[in-house]
């Protein structure tokens, strides 16, 4: 059996840009980001997500509106999360928001699901940090359960029980696609691979090919737990331009402040230009040309076995025109391109015969 097309998808943040050198309003942001949702639909790329962050200089803190927004401004395109940060969401309000997308994007609608690397919404919405994992079991479990069950009976630690509980506007028969986000936890991928959902490898710095041992535990996971095979996707950061070097230069000018801030805040190592160049080279940022990118993006696909990457084009500060023109030539030369290099030397087949459905969240309950 054959794999299905590779799939290429955009990612925001609700990142501020600047035009001109001016920085944008949180309003013209918001609305850029729906210009945006436009133009990549009209470039032929298959996804948009948005985050959920709740920090200065973001605007993604309520995503179902804003994907709301972008349904009306696009035809074909799928709207969903890069992350939702389903701790500190309630299900089933989660579940009544993304029906209301599915169901006026005309079955556009998916999630990603995190526990969450930034951790700002746990004060922010009244829960406790020490809490973390149990919110999450639990409250994946009952999202779960509003998709492929008319009827949900449920209790738990985390919330009020739920009896006879039947929610209107109803998802589509098994719900709406589901994966996990995953930032290197060997739990998050075995949870993912036990509910047979579709697997998010967020890789934002380092060499990619440290996640193989993850992609192999996963399909393991599947195989051990009896599901089928499911997609497996990379987040990365990036930027495409009309050359390396412009785009290496524009890339480290916005780059390089951001992560020097979160290197204060978190204490790793600060960005330097030589570092910087180490990871265009063998790391995780896809920053280049539409050739080099390219390149980079069919290499690791092969190594991950992956089915669809997805590309982080937004960065504090970064000017809307190069935002622009990043979603313009991803989708019009780099995806073909990707889609070629595949042809010719074809991803490596999971454990199982591959084969993903459109909609990987069956009744049976194995969706995560």
């Amino acid at each position: 059996m054959t794999a299905p097309p590779f799939e290429f998808g955009l990612n925001s943040f609700g990142e501020v840009a600047t035009d001109a050198g001016r920085t944008l309003t949180d309003a013209q942001t918001l609305r850029l980001l729906v210009d945006e949702a436009r133009l990549a639909d009209a470039a032929g790329l298959d996804v948009f997500s948005v985050g959920e962050h709740y920090r200065p200089d973001h605007t993604d803190s309520a995503p179902p509106v804003l994907l709301a927004a972008m349904a009306t401004a696009t035809e074909r395109i799928r709207l969903g999360t890069s992350v939702t940060v389903l701790s500190t969401n309630d299900p089933v309000r989660l579940y009544q928001e993304f029906a209301t997308l599915d169901a006026v994007s005309g079955g556009r609608a998916q999630l990603v699901l995190g526990r969450a690397s930034a951790t700002e919404s746990f004060a922010l919405f009244g829960y406790d940090l020490r809490d973390y994992d149990t919110l999450f079991e639990e409250k994946l479990g009952l999202f779960l359960r509003l998709q492929r069950e008319e009827s949900v009976t449920w209790s738990g630690t985390v919330r009020t029980p739920l009896t006879g509980l039947r929610l209107r506007p109803r998802m589509p028969r098994g719900g709406i696609p589901t994966w996990i986000g995953v930032g290197g936890s060997p739990d998050s991928v075995l949870r993912a691979g036990h509910h047979g959902l579709p697997l998010m490898l967020a890789i934002i710095g380092g060499r990619p090919a440290r996640f193989a041992g993850h992609v192999e535990l996963y399909h393991r996971a599947l195989a051990e737990a009896g599901h089928a095979p499911q997609p497996v996707g990379q987040h990365s950061l990036g930027l495409i331009a009309e050359t390396d070097e412009e785009a290496r230069e524009t890339w480290w000018r916005h780059w390089q402040p951001v992560v020097a801030n979160l290197a204060a805040e978190r204490g790793f190592y600060p960005p330097t230009k030589d570092r910087y160049l180490a990871e265009l080279d063998q790391g995780a940022l896809f920053v280049g040309s539409p050739a080099t990118v390219a390149g980079k993006i069919a290499a690791v696909a092969r190594e991950l076995r992956l089915s669809r990457f997805d590309l982080k084009y937004d960065i504090v500060a970064l000017p809307r025109d190069a935002r622009a023109r990043t979603i313009e030539l991803l989708g019009r030369e780099v995806a073909p391109r990707v889609r070629e290099l595949l042809a010719a030397e074809p991803v490596p087949l999971p454990l199982r015969a591959a084969a993903s459905h459109p909609h990987p969240v069956p009744l049976d309950g194995h969706h995560d």
